[in-house]
């Protein structure tokens, strides 16, 4: 690995006398490449902490541009950057806060035709969109691709996390849950309120973005024990912390029976 500068040695010094992490754990940060989807609500703290800590090459996918009404959670960006697409406002407050991360923009939107490609190029991606479509797009590619998700999602006062690597199995040989199973039916498009409907506490998206961004080192560097199989639910109304567990579903179409059965009729 590269070795560390005498500028990043001092930089991240409180990361490498912890022991988990240590100087060949901020290597590997600084040799890890992650795509972030979205530089929204919780892409902006996850983008934030990835850079603070290190993690040399951080890709940001978002088609938008920064608006007046985002500035109430979305933190990476400022009034001075109204107007600008938010992938070239998030690179420069990254290039503010740690000038040894370098950041590939891509003004995007996230498809069919796209989102395979571009998250193959990554060691990890981190999905902060905001819609259940590119969620269920992106956990899919990153099956196909064989890359672990950090996914998670806010409401009004309350949100969720988890960690996907459905391309493994356990100890057991059982297959990785995937997205699908733990949420089987994509909801019907405006079941659910969007956030300029509802509202969303800007606080929140940083809790939950901030916690994406752990998620995210701890896969990288190797310790710790991920949200692997467990979806982490935060009601911030009351302040607690649950965590439910599930399970591979045979029934999904990604790793499931009937996709291994296609497979070995394919095969013969």
């Amino acid at each position: 690995m590269t070795p560390l500068s005498p500028a990043e040695l001092e930089r991240y010094a409180r990361h490498i006398v912890l022991q988990d992490v240590g100087g060949p754990g901020q290597q590997k940060l600084k040799a890890a490449r992650v795509l972030v989807i979205g530089a929204g609500g919780l892409g902006a703290p996850v983008l934030q902490y990835l850079a603070a800590a290190g993690v040399g090459t951080l890709g940001v996918v978002d088609d938008d541009t920064v608006s007046l009404s985002n500035l109430q959670r979305q933190v990476i960006h400022d009034t001075d950057h109204l107007g600008e697409p938010k992938v070239a406002s998030a690179a420069e407050a990254i290039a503010r806060l740690n000038p040894h991360v370098k950041v590939e923009p891509h003004v995007a939107r996230l498809g069919a035709t796209n989102a395979l490609a571009l998250i193959s190029r990554y060691d990890l991606v981190v999905d902060g969109s905001d819609n259940f479509a590119t969620r269920y797009l992106v956990s899919d590619a990153c099956f196909f691709a064989g890359k672990p998700l950090v996914t998670g999602a806010v409401g009004r006062l309350d949100g969720s996390l988890t960690l996907l690597k459905p391309y493994e199995a356990g100890e057991d040989g059982t297959p990785n849950p995937t997205y699908r199973c733990l949420f089987p039916e994509r909801p019907a498009d405006g079941l659910l309120p969007t956030c300029a409907e509802a509202g969303v506490l800007g606080a929140l998206t940083g809790i939950v973005g901030t916690m994406q961004a752990m998620e995210a080192i701890k896969e990288i560097v190797g310790f710790g024990e991920g949200l692997l199989g467990r979806l982490l639910l935060v009601d911030t109304r009351s302040m607690r912390f649950e965590t439910i567990r599930y399970r591979w579903s045979a029934k999904n179409p990604l790793n499931g029976t009937v996709r291994k059965r296609f497979d070995e009729l394919a095969g013969a």
